[in-house]
């Protein structure tokens, strides 16, 4: 493989490579980048995503969108439609097989649910469908349909949604590497997915914006927002080098209210900062808040609470868009009266809470500097492991520990820092690893770490951070230990 680098991928590369992609299954036959352009110039303005997220943005307006696929056609199209008069945005989730390219699976997935006249799938198995059958999705709606997943090598699904119409695409070299991945090493995700953004640039050459999207809150639990916040801004840098122009940023909840809120506003600030001193303009930036992704209480009145709270971040934050959770992730995959539920809560919050701001405060100015202090300290060390190289340094950061997200699967992941709740829920740093954060963040760490230990009358330890995983889903953000 040739060595990475945060290099714009000659056109004469990329379609060297485009026919080994397109055969990987027969629907990727005779795909065709110029019909898919011809296609995606048809489609009126409230079906493109980027056009959309950039006029929420103009207007400061949270968008709400659903997570939500299955395995045939016709049955997905009566799933979005049933949920599109509440939603802004619409989603198509792609299968676990799909995910792992594991199309003949799909295929036998796809058989199955048609004998069984249901979906046996985990989501839409669209490389299966091909591309008139996606089209068949894009022409039933009304609104923007983005793609959602989790695969490491997403180069087949990118070349037959894109030609089928859809405009927004989730996921990046490491954001869908480390945290759904065992044993794909970084060099190949993030090449594939280079890939992937230099094919979005081509589509943009052609005058078609499609918005990409980095998947935020990585193993979703207890991920500390500066370790996000770096995946974000060098997988941003990444996909703004081969000519992206819509990018979407994402976080995933934590829980204090002040932290998520900094979080969110650091965001913008700290990815506009790196962005532009790496030389990038002309592009938009738009944020998404991610609703709580760990475990949910079973019972559905309190599982709408955690669904509340996150829809209250959202707009305090001045999230461009929040994904939506339902009231039965406890339970498995959600029914679509469940989903549309989610949705209307989440909305009602929305617009109850559109005209207030009552986090000008001191605590919250607080949190943003240490964020940008955390972050600038990460993002420093990477540009120095890769020699001012972005995706060289992101491949040895992670060798090195630099950069560390808690309890991921990837084999590449270092896996030595740890995170635990202070007293307030907030994400502090119980060990270390090998981060480079300056002292006095640690410091600061330590501090907020003992403060819980004393009310709590315990030291502090492991059974804190284990206690904090299994909190939210019976009742607490923080895990107290019973008395």
């Amino acid at each position: 493989m040739v060595e990475i680098q945060n290099k714009k991928i000659d056109k004469k590369e990329y379609f060297g490579t485009r026919e080994e992609i397109l055969s990987a299954w027969p629907t990727g036959e005779g795909v065709s980048i110029e019909e898919g352009v011809k296609y995606q110039h048809s489609l009126p303005d409230s079906k493109r995503f980027a056009k959309v997220l950039s006029d929420a943005v103009k207007e400061k307006k949270v968008l709400i969108q659903p997570r939500a696929g299955v395995a045939l056609v016709d049955e997905h199209i009566e799933l979005l439609k049933y949920l599109e008069e509440e939603a802004d945005l619409l989603p198509t989730t792609i299968d676990a097989y799909t995910r792992l390219n594991k199309y003949e699976e799909a295929q036998k997935g796809i058989d199955k649910s048609r004998a069984a006249g249901h979906s046996l799938l985990n989501g839409f198995p669209a490389v299966n469908h091909g591309i008139e059958s996606c089209r068949r999705i894009i022409e039933a709606l009304d609104k923007p349909v983005e793609i959602r997943h989790g695969t490491p090598d997403a180069r087949l699904l990118a070349e037959i949604t894109f030609a089928a119409g859809f405009n927004s695409y989730e996921g990046g070299g490491i954001s869908y590497n480390i945290p759904y991945a065992k044993s794909v090493t970084l060099e190949k995700s993030i090449r594939d997915w280079q890939f992937i953004d230099r094919l979005t640039g081509i589509y943009q050459e052609e005058g078609i914006t499609i918005n990409r999207e980095p998947f935020g809150p990585l193993s979703g639990t207890l991920v500390p927002p500066f370790i996000s916040h770096s995946i974000a801004i060098i997988e941003g840098l990444l996909a703004l080098e081969q000519g992206v122009k819509s990018i979407t940023l994402g976080y995933g909840q934590a829980g204090n209210m002040i932290q998520d809120i900094a979080a969110m506003q650091t965001l913008t600030e700290l990815a506009n900062k790196y962005f532009q001193a790496a030389g990038y303009s002309d592009y938009e930036l738009s944020t998404v808040l991610h609703q709580w992704m760990g475990g949910f209480p079973e019972d559905e009145a309190r599982a709408f609470s955690v669904i509340s709270w996150g829809s209250v971040v959202a707009s305090f934050a001045g999230a461009t868009k929040v994904i939506v959770k339902t009231p039965h992730e406890a339970s498995g995959i959600p029914t679509k009266e469940a989903n549309l539920q989610g949705l209307k809560a989440t909305r009602q919050i929305i617009q109850m809470t559109h005209d207030q701001n009552i986090f000008n405060i001191t605590e919250l100015a607080a949190e943003k500097e240490i964020i940008h202090k955390e972050v600038e300290a990460i993002m420093s060390a990477v540009f120095a492991a890769g020699e001012g190289d972005v995706a060289r340094g992101a491949i040895k950061a992670f060798q090195a520990g630099i950069i560390d997200v808690p309890f991921a699967p990837a084999a590449c992941n270092y896996g030595k820092m740890l995170p635990v709740r202070d007293n307030s829920g907030a994400v502090r740093i119980f060990e270390t690893g090998n981060t480079p954060l300056p002292d006095d963040v640690l410091a600061f760490h330590k501090e907020k770490i003992n403060e819980r230990a004393v009310v709590e009358e315990r030291d502090p330890c492991f059974q804190m951070v284990i206690d904090d995983i299994y909190a939210i889903s019976k009742g607490r953000l923080v895990g107290r230990p019973n008395k």
